[in-house]
């Protein structure tokens, strides 16, 4: 697993200008959630990472191992 830190930041750079809070409602999740998952505070339920994942067209491999 990659580390928190590197994570938030691939997800803050696939998130691009769309506000935090729109990704958020897209999820269902917080907008704080997301925004400690893209500054490394918080690592996201298994559930999240699939969502993420496919909200983005990534993998989890990709997105959290750097596979």
């Amino acid at each position: 697993m990659l580390d928190r830190y590197t994570v938030g930041q691939k997800l803050i750079k696939l998130r691009g200008d769309k506000p935090q809070s729109v990704v958020a409602s897209d999820l269902n999740i917080s907008t704080s959630a997301l925004g400690m998952y893209e500054q490394g505070r918080r690592t996201p339920r298994d559930e999240i990472k699939l969502a993420l994942a496919r909200y983005y067209g990534t993998t989890v491999g990709c997105l959290f191992f750097g596979d």
